[in-house]
């Protein structure tokens, strides 16, 4: 029995299953498998294309399988994930978001983990298409008592309105439904803060380079040291400032701070430090972590 049970499935290179009798690994586990198989791929032989495939049949399994089991909406979310990472690295975001709106059919269906992902790679220069998608999001009444529902909210404020230079729209989040929903008081203080620097910038911007972009029109990506080095400096300063508070209140979760500064690092940067043209952006990420370490250390010196 055991081992007929062991020539039931076998799993090609692909990470297809060659089916030689009943199938012990069906639905999500089988999912969950090919979930494995396309992370290999991925990650060792670097085959990009095949860990998309692998992907896709594993959402297929998930279709005909609709959350019989606990683990359902874990490997789907898995699976689109790394799937999204599959077509970055094939140089096919422009098909990212159409893909997993495929997967979850409705923008307010689409975990936050996700939806933060698609806002982070936004900042290739694609952010008016995700507009749309991200204010469904947030005004869902499902997701506001997520607890990354906040996450998103920032990130849709520093890396999609903001860089449209859509002003008028970034303050009336964060007056608005979702900005209390999303922060404290000081958080929308500090969130305001960065909306009036925007909108100085745009001020002192001529007439011509202000005009917001039409939605689905792609924004130029800025060089190193233009509105992306701003940008990604206020994301900065805004973590900074919101350490400072956290401190004044005793307590700072540290762990998910380095975990922001290096997913920050690898998705909005994504830099050679070889390059002489990377400098900038290294001495100024340097000023800025120096500050956070002294909001959050300093006080302890001192004593």
């Amino acid at each position: 029995m055991a081992e007929e049970a062991m020539r039931s499935s076998t799993v090609t290179s692909d990470g297809s299953a060659a089916h030689h009798g009943p199938l012990l690994g069906s639905g999500v586990s089988h999912a969950l498998h090919l979930l494995d198989s396309a992370a290999n791929h991925f990650i060792v032989h670097r085959d990009f294309q095949t860990s998309f495939g692998i992907c896709e049949k594993g959402l297929a399994i998930l279709v005909d399988n609709e959350k019989e089991d606990s683990r359902w909406g874990e490997v789907k979310e898995g699976l689109c994930i790394l799937g999204i990472q599959a077509l970055a690295e094939l140089d096919q975001w422009p098909g990212v978001l159409s893909w997993v709106l495929r997967q979850y059919e409705r923008p307010e269906e689409i975990p936050a983990k996700i939806m933060q992902i698609i806002i982070l790679y936004a900042k290739l220069g694609h952010e008016a298409a995700i507009q749309e998608v991200a204010r469904v999001w947030l005004l869902c009444p499902a997701t506001a008592g997520l607890g990354s529902y906040r996450t998103v909210s920032e990130l849709y404020l520093l890396c999609v309105l903001l860089p449209l230079g859509r002003t008028d729209e970034a303050r009336q989040l964060v007056l608005g439904e979702v900005g209390s929903s999303a922060f404290s008081e000081d958080q929308r203080q500090l969130a305001l803060e960065v909306v009036t620097a925007k909108e100085t910038e745009c001020q002192d911007m001529p007439f011509g380079s202000r005009l917001s972009p039409s939605p689905g029109v792609p924004v130029p990506t800025s060089p190193p040291g233009g509105a992306l080095m701003d940008n990604l400096q206020a994301m900065l300063r805004l973590l900074c400032r919101s350490l400072s508070l956290s401190s004044s209140a005793g307590c700072f979760p540290l762990r998910r701070v380095f975990m922001a500064m290096v997913i920050l690092y690898l998705l909005v940067v994504r830099m050679n430090p070889a390059l002489p043209s990377s400098y900038l952006w290294i001495s100024k990420l340097l000023q800025l972590l120096k500050q956070m370490w002294n909001v959050m250390f300093k006080p302890d010196y001192s004593a």
